[in-house]
């Protein structure tokens, strides 16, 4: 919205700040942090107060989550006012992407919070059917990648870049289309299982947004593109404040959210933040490296999967408990010894998504 005030502008002069992406990116993240920090009080207590006993623990948990009993949940809505608010405010608002992404973030905070909401008033751990949280995302993300595909040049239009290859691009066809829905889903589900533990999920999503951020405005800058060998899609490189954005909201919910939590983060946040990093590697042409960013949250994803199908067909278990940072804790590992390997982890796969930027 301010980008506007480069209409002032004669060239050298501070309304000529505004032109740079680097700038504004810089801005959001600190309206997005000063934000969640002079508003997560009020908000964490005004959900205490709605919420009564706060989020339903599981029964078949581990015994050290029954601490955590009254501690509110929808902790997720202080991130997406705070990213909202700072994007609106910092993004150029005529780029298509940015309000791609944004839409997506929205519409899967709304499933969220249904289901935060039926699991709150009704004192259960089950919300809203599984089935009709797949079909609502499973609609929104047919919609943002026939957008995103609509918006990218004819030349990538319906292809899948490959990373480590210059150049090389794989023409799905109409099949683009059921692609992305698997990455935008397929990421806001991975992200939600991830959540599980205080800190846990925060952190990575933040990790992976940055390096999301640096992609973006790599493939969006045709100078960088060209130099690094990857593919150039104009536009996009205005993600970089989106995802500045998402940044210094998570650090001021992680202040709140840091062992012991005061509110639970919920499916209203993790839906949300996954749907957003979903949304922006199909914008930028960068899925199968989300695969290797997001790695953890692939993992945790896949744990359940494989228990679930194995225990179907055995009637045994391959974990202790799924996700599988249940089954450390199971193990006896402590959650902030868990929090803080499974960071480690995710910084050093974000390193590794970065590297496949250079690596052709």
């Amino acid at each position: 919205m301010l980008y506007w005030l480069t209409e002032f502008s004669a060239g050298g002069d501070f309304f000529n700040l505004f032109r740079y992406i680097t700038f504004r990116a810089g801005m959001a993240f600190a309206t997005a942090l000063i934000f969640g920090f002079i508003f997560g009080r009020p908000l964490i207590d005004l959900l205490r107060r709605k919420q009564g006993k706060g989020q339903p623990i599981r029964d078949d948990g581990p015994q050290t989550h029954f601490a955590k009993a009254g501690t509110p949940t929808m902790g997720g809505l202080l991130i997406l006012s705070a990213l909202m608010v700072s994007t609106l405010m910092w993004a150029r608002l005529d780029n298509p992407y940015v309000w791609i992404v944004v839409l997506v973030t929205l519409a899967f905070g709304m499933i969220g919070f249904a289901d935060d909401y039926a699991k709150v008033t009704k004192q259960n751990t089950k919300g809203v059917s599984s089935r009709v949280r797949m079909l609502a995302g499973l609609a929104i993300a047919a919609l943002a990648t026939y957008a995103a595909s609509n918006f990218h040049p004819p030349s990538l239009t319906h292809q899948l870049a490959l990373p480590l290859f210059k150049n090389a691009l794989l023409d799905l066809s109409l099949f683009f289309i059921p692609f992305g829905m698997i990455v935008i889903v397929g990421a806001a589900n991975a992200v939600n299982l991830t959540d599980g533990l205080d800190g846990l999920a925060i952190m990575p999503v933040m990790i992976a947004a940055a390096t999301l951020g640096v992609i973006s405005y790599v493939v969006g800058n045709f100078n960088f593109a060209d130099y690094l060998g990857v593919h150039f899609v104009p536009g996009t490189g205005e993600l970089l404040v989106f995802t500045a954005a998402l940044f210094g909201g998570g650090l001021g919910f992680l202040w709140y959210n840091a062992p012991p939590a005061a509110v639970f983060m919920g499916d209203t946040g993790s839906l949300a933040l996954g749907g957003a990093l979903g949304a922006i590697a199909v914008c930028t042409k960068h899925e199968i490296v989300l695969a290797i960013v997001g790695g953890l949250f692939v993992v945790e994803a896949m744990s359940v999967i494989i228990q679930v199908l194995y225990f179907k067909r055995t009637g045994k278990r391959v974990f202790l408990m799924a996700p599988i940072h249940h089954h450390f804790e199971k193990k006896g590992w402590a959650e902030p010894q868990i929090v803080i390997r499974f960071w480690i982890i995710s910084l050093i796969l974000a390193m590794i998504g970065l590297a496949t930027l250079k690596v052709r």
